[in-house]
């Protein structure tokens, strides 16, 4: 068995979607892993990471907008406020998403459907600097 990581800084200019399912390709190729796991973590608890369809932008355009409304901004009833409006919102997003993803590697790349991408996806409204660890093992 092999191992390597690797850590990714994404910038994000607010809420939204950001793909890099091109950084998680380099990096599986990069590692010469012919069979095995990767593994994508993102260090942050007010955004999260989603597989999503990468042929059409209307459907990043309707998640945000779903989760917008099921998760407002500025609900009157939350205790963590310190942060600014968004922040508790931006907690509970991530809490219905994921922070870890796992996908298999098979003839050295990551086993990703057609229109499947891989992206961080933004809860706060300011512009942020995000950690995403990736690690995979297996065998070549």
């Amino acid at each position: 068995m092999q191992q390597a990581i690797e850590t990714l800084s994404i910038s994000t200019k607010g809420q939204g979607f950001y793909e890099f399912t091109r950084a998680l390709r380099d990096f599986v190729t990069t590692a010469d892993i012919s069979t095995g796991l990767v593994t994508v973590f993102v260090r942050h608890t007010s955004c999260s990471l989603l597989i999503q369809e990468n042929a059409d932008a209307d459907v990043q355009t309707d998640l945000g907008g779903f989760f917008n409304r099921l998760v407002p901004d500025g609900m009157d009833w939350l205790e963590h406020t310190t942060e600014g409006p968004d922040d508790m919102p931006a907690h509970i997003k991530s809490a219905l998403t994921q922070t870890s993803i796992g996908i298999p590697v098979v003839d050295g790349a990551p086993v990703l459907g057609t229109w499947q991408g891989l992206y961080l996806f933004e809860h706060r409204r300011k512009p942020h600097r995000r950690e995403v660890v990736l690690h995979i093992i297996g065998e070549r």
